[in-house]
């Protein structure tokens, strides 16, 4: 299972990107109990923990005139932050707002403030997510968070969405909404590099306003008791898969992804009526190349199946040309969007931050 490490540090399998650390996270990570590696980088993890609990105690370097609403989580990797914040752009728009996203970009070598225009930009400039979020609201891609403020707030945006940075505090956040993956859950509870932990759950769980489990597993429910007894708003909800196969021969599937956690894209194809003959797992936010779309589109011609891929995939794979080309067109996009199981109670919760700071 692959993991990825943004602004809070490195681990196992690390490997750059830009200005941006890559991890492929170790399996130990995600059991449930801790085992020998774990405890053996403790001492490090002992440091990485005090040193960010430290940074997410610091004061902001600014307060947008605007609210600015964060959708986090506690670990590296992914846990469903991209559907909620596409989400939470619905939601304040009912409430007569108009959103706008802010992001790091990661996975793109842009290093200063940039409204992303996805006619023209790519993955590898501007990352794949915010080209997924530029469908739905104007997005800027700052490194720099507080540098996006003002770029946003120019095109017309009176709400920020800020798609991770619940750990930076150099920008004011008015609501933090984190998101907790049902299936993972925090893995083994400890901090990087001992575990998935970007802080310790003392250092973060009392800066979140709202705790939102996605999905159905154990490990959810344990975080879910923690923000219980910590009297944080729980939130509960489910990714749903939206279309499905259109004829007999796109049932059997190739299905590939660079995702946290493939696995969550392999339950939605099934649950949307796919055949997943064969698979294949590529490192998080991974960068397709020629090779990649080579050996995909081979193996699919020869198993005679259908290649289908995640919407945050797909946008990797646009404007590629050559055998690239070809496997953008060639590929299926399987598209999921988050339902709540209580949403007035978000609504509500949004309402109050956005009064607050009014």
């Amino acid at each position: 299972m692959a993991g990825t490490a943004r602004e809070d540090g490195a681990g196992a399998g690390e490997r750059r990107r830009g200005r941006s650390i890559m991890i492929t996270a170790p399996r130990f990570w995600w059991r449930a109990r801790p085992g020998l590696a774990a405890h053996l980088l403790q001492p490090v993890a002992a440091l990485w923990g005090w040193k960010a609990a430290s940074r997410m105690a610091g004061t902001p370097e600014m307060r947008a005139p605007v609210p600015v609403i964060c959708v986090g989580n506690f670990v590296v990797g992914g846990a469903g932050k991209t559907p909620t914040a596409l989400a939470l752009a619905d939601l304040v728009r009912r409430l007569g707002l108009a959103p706008g996203f802010l992001t790091r970009g990661y996975g793109g070598t842009i290093r200063s403030a940039h409204r992303v225009d996805p006619a023209r930009d790519t993955a590898a400039l501007v990352g794949d997510e915010p080209l997924l979020l530029a469908e739905a609201a104007p997005v800027v891609v700052a490194p720099h968070r507080p540098d996006g403020v003002a770029p946003l707030i120019a095109s017309g945006t009176d709400c920020i969405i800020m798609d991770d940075g619940f750990q930076n505090p150099s920008l004011a956040k008015d609501f933090s909404l984190v998101v907790v993956d049902g299936g993972a859950g925090i893995g083994n509870g400890r901090v990087m590099p001992a575990g998935p932990l970007r802080a310790s759950m003392a250092a973060q769980l009392p800066r979140a306003d709202a705790v939102l489990v996605i999905g159905a597993g154990a490990a959810g429910e344990t975080v879910a008791r923690m923000a219980t007894s910590a009297d944080k708003p729980l939130l509960r909800g489910r990714l749903v898969a939206e279309g499905g196969p259109e004829g007999e021969e796109q049932r059997r599937v190739l299905a590939f992804s660079g995702i946290g956690r493939p696995e969550k894209f392999l339950a939605s194809l099934k649950e949307a009526g796919f055949d997943v003959a064969a698979t294949e797992a590529f490192p998080d936010h991974h960068p397709y190349g020629e090779a990649d779309a080579e050996r995909l589109i081979a193996r699919a011609d020869a198993e005679g199946l259908a290649l289908v891929t995640t919407a945050k995939d797909h946008v990797r794979l646009n404007g590629g040309v050559g055998t690239l080309g070809r496997l953008a067109e060639k590929a299926l996009v399987l598209r999921v969007r988050l339902v709540l199981d209580d949403e007035p109670m978000l609504e509500r919760l949004i309402r109050a931050a956005v009064a607050r700071k009014r």
